[in-house]
């Protein structure tokens, strides 16, 4: 199975905030960018892999900047780490200024997901190469967040979780 590259898999979603998209105070639905961010992490977990994926979680959402009415917003996903069948997606979410056309960091997330047959069955994915200091960035700390993950879940025994530990050393 050949490696990839986070550039592989980059998805752009750009698309306006319409009325119905939006909440009493004219933001946008935290929900509605949910699954617009959803829907871009798919196709680039689908481009890495090229198999089927299903989301397996949405590791982390940060709504920091309220998207407002009419808003030209522009989710950007790529996968940021690989594992034996499932990948991590990061998503950066940008919004446009009105009158300059200057694009500003609204939101981020990270959502993991797995490749899988046509049985459901999880199938292996290609190793991931990052080659921009972001990218390299990413992909140390997408081991970090996966065995806190699976430590919390009682997968992993604290000594297995050396990213973690190193941390504190």
């Amino acid at each position: 199975m050949e490696s990839k590259t986070p550039k592989d898999s980059r998805t752009v979603i750009t698309d306006l905030v319409l009325p119905s998209e939006t909440n009493p105070i004219g933001n946008m639905f935290g929900g509605e960018l949910l699954a617009r961010m959803d829907r871009a992490a798919s196709i680039a977990a689908r481009r890495h892999s090229r198999r089927i994926v299903v989301t397996a979680s949405v590791n982390h959402v940060a709504f920091n900047k309220m998207i407002p009415l009419g808003s030209v917003v522009t989710v950007e996903a790529h996968v940021s780490r690989a594992f034996k069948s499932s990948m991590e997606v990061f998503l950066d979410i940008w919004i446009e200024d009105r009158e300059s056309g200057m694009r500003s960091k609204a939101n981020e997330g990270i959502y993991t997901f797995v490749a899988v047959d046509e049985m459901g069955s999880p199938v292996p994915v290609p190793k991931l190469i990052p080659e921009t200091t972001l990218e390299k960035e990413r992909h140390a700390a997408a081991l970090r967040r996966r065995q806190l993950s699976l430590l919390l879940a009682g997968k992993i025994a604290p000594k297995e979780a050396t990213e973690l530990k190193a941390l504190f050393e």
